[in-house]
């Protein structure tokens, strides 16, 4: 059973004091059987730099999209339950990850099924548990409290472990460099 979260959204009233406009579970969540045991809980999307803070009070419904908006960003969290290494071995990355507009995002012939990489720069907290971060070659096994940085890689998330595992992620669009030629701003950076 995947965790709710409460989500409070702060304001201003008509007199400019700081109030709370939105209290209430988060309910932009997307949990699919192409990839089971895993949610994912959108609370709040941004679709420009810098993001207005007197916009609209919900900005978080439509379709659940993986990467972030065009000069925007997405806050969110992703609740892993532990896998079972013979339902991952029959699941099919691509077609998950084309429910969130993200079927290009899969690397093809990789190691795990949900191989992927987005054209963003990620900030996550591993809030709770414990999960395995798969690079092109490297594995780094993450713990409650630890963080990364994910700075347009192809990655991947696994559950190894007994308990569930959530984290808090924001993605902000990015580029691989502000001065690269248009054509070279996207993608995985030529070195």
């Amino acid at each position: 059973m995947a965790r709710e979260f409460r989500r409070v959204v702060t304001g201003h009233d008509e007199n400019g004091v700081a109030v709370v406009e939105s209290d209430s579970i988060a309910t932009h969540r997307l949990q699919r059987p192409n990839r089971p045991g895993v949610t994912l809980t959108n609370f709040w999307l941004s679709d420009s730099t810098p993001a207005e803070y007197d916009g609209p009070t919900e900005t978080c419904d439509g379709p659940f999209i993986l990467h972030p908006p065009k000069g925007g960003s997405v806050f969110r969290v992703v609740e892993f339950m532990p896998e079972d290494p013979e339902v991952l071995a029959k699941l099919d990355g691509k077609a998950a990850f084309a429910e969130m507009g993200a079927g290009a995002n899969i690397v093809e012939g990789a190691r795990h099924p949900f191989m992927h990489r987005t054209d963003s720069v990620d900030y996550a907290v591993i809030m709770t548990g414990e999960i395995y971060m798969l690079l092109d070659e490297d594995e780094v096994l993450l713990k409650a409290g630890d963080v990364v940085v994910q700075r347009g890689t192809n990655h991947a998330w696994s559950n190894r472990g007994t308990e569930p595992c959530s984290i808090a992620f924001i993605l902000v669009d990015g580029v691989t460099q502000r001065d690269a030629k248009a054509d070279k701003q996207k993608g995985i950076p030529a070195r």
